[in-house]
């Protein structure tokens, strides 16, 4: 048992192989399962392994030079910014693609007094985060939309609910908040803000 963990640790090819799998299993589970079952955008899948593999390789063949984590920390957090940004990527995305590099540099330093059990538990960590964020955080944030309404007698104040019912017969949301955001009298129509879950 020592022995297997020695060869986890250490920087032969066997060890290395060793991480990379550990590593290509927690990416399976933190891209395959948690990210593409909450965004459906396969067309991010790619770039996320690929950079999660590039990432585990080069930290893995850097452990043999001398060279400082944070300049080659800032080497990826450069690329992800400056490449990256031109498609379209919004917050979320970058928060997981800043996750796949954190965890493959984590998966390919591996420098841990019980190597296994500290990478399992670091990775756990991490996908568990993710995973309670996106079931709980997610899931109370609510999706925008303007809209023109024309039924300027729901928008009194004690009208609240049947307005609310009304939007929602509409437009085929669960309506949650509705946001006034000017009224023209002459054209008898009203700019509103609604606020719905996202289903």
């Amino acid at each position: 048992m020592t022995q297997s963990f020695q060869i986890l640790s250490s920087d032969t090819v066997w060890g290395i192989l060793i991480r990379f799998a550990i590593n290509l299993v927690f990416l399976i589970i933190l891209i395959g399962l948690i990210y593409f079952r909450s965004s459906k955008k396969e067309k991010y899948l790619f770039t996320f392994f690929l950079i999660g593999i590039i990432v585990f390789l080069v930290c893995s063949i850097m452990k043999r030079v001398n060279i400082q984590l944070g300049v080659a920390f800032g080497l990826f957090a450069i690329f992800g910014i400056l490449r990256l940004r031109t498609r379209n990527f919004n917050v979320k995305d970058m928060a997981y693609l800043f996750t796949t590099i954190g965890l493959s540099v984590i998966n390919a330093l591996g420098m841990m007094v019980m190597p296994f059990a500290g990478i399992v538990t670091l990775n756990a960590i991490v996908l568990l985060s993710v995973f309670i964020l996106e079931e709980f955080l997610q899931r109370n944030l609510f999706k925008k939309h303007r809209i023109l309404y024309d039924n300027l007698g729901l928008l009194l104040p004690d009208k609240k609910t049947e307005l609310l019912n009304d939007i929602s017969a509409k437009t085929g949301r669960k309506i949650i908040k509705v946001k006034i955001l000017s009224i023209d009298i002459k054209k008898a129509v009203a700019n509103l803000e609604i606020f719905f879950r996202e289903q």
